[in-house]
């Protein structure tokens, strides 16, 4: 399948690499890219090859937020069916099977932050710089991920002021896990991505499962929802095989 504001590409050892393409722009989200986002996720839930993805940007920036020149001439109908196909977009990335990572590095503004916190984790350059602008562009947005993430205070003191913040500040936040440099980060992250791709892909999925599902409810019901994928798991996995491993490489190590 092919895309105009993104690209896909997928690595021998399952690692696939969702590319926001559109650096003229600044890789500022558009209706189109928000559309082509929902089809490259159902793209990959289809392709058994591809065990994680990774999400970054062309050009200078990861995401400068929403096309504001797009914006000059919708109507209020037009307006809040471009914030629907928004929130799709997020939800498609926060709901993929596979880990979801962020490589984040430039701005990442509005739309930008919402694409990393619907990531299942996400990394960033010592540059990077965040921002949530919705207020002052006098419009709401971004208010429930960055709650949940960094705690309502915060996500209020970001919100209601629109001020950028670092990449140190966006760690204290938790929006990002780690500062990488600009000249290591894509070695390490894909990496890394490497090695959660040689991992059991059931159990990998599960457990992201149990984790997002987990967190919505009552420590009982999480309880409920891990017991259900670890009996999944032994019924699907070769987890004896696979603890013998273990037992094996921690031997010789």
């Amino acid at each position: 399948m092919s895309y105009e504001t993104i690209e896909l590409t997928v690595e021998e050892n399952g690692v696939a690499t969702v590319l926001l393409n559109r650096p003229q722009s600044r890789n500022a989200l558009n209706v189109r890219m928000c559309s082509e986002l929902v089809s490259v996720t159902e793209q990959i839930e289809q392709d058994e090859r591809i065990r994680v993805v990774v999400f970054r940007g062309a050009g200078p920036a990861f995401c400068a937020g929403a096309d504001l020149k797009e914006r000059k001439d919708m109507t209020l109908s037009d307006m809040t069916a471009r914030r629907v196909a928004g929130f799709a977009a997020y939800d498609a990335i926060e709901k993929l099977s596979r880990p979801a990572i962020a490589l984040v590095h430039g701005p990442a503004f509005g739309s930008g932050c919402e694409i990393i916190a619907a990531c299942d984790f996400a990394w960033a350059t010592p540059e990077a710089t965040f921002r949530y602008p919705e207020v002052s562009w006098g419009t709401v947005g971004a208010t429930q991920r960055i709650s949940r993430i960094a705690g309502i205070r915060i996500a209020k003191e970001l919100l209601f002021s629109g001020r950028v913040f670092d990449a140190q500040q966006a760690r204290e936040y938790g929006l990002i896990n780690r500062i990488v440099p600009q000249d290591t980060i894509a070695e390490q992250l894909l990496q890394m991505a490497g090695d959660i791709a040689n991992a059991k892909p059931l159990t990998v999925r599960l457990t992201k499962h149990s984790i997002n599902a987990g967190v919505e409810t009552t420590r009982e019901g999480a309880m409920a929802i891990e017991l259900l994928a670890i009996e999944k798991n032994l019924r699907n996995s070769d987890w004896k095989s696979a603890i013998s491993t273990f037992g094996s490489s921690v031997k010789g190590a």
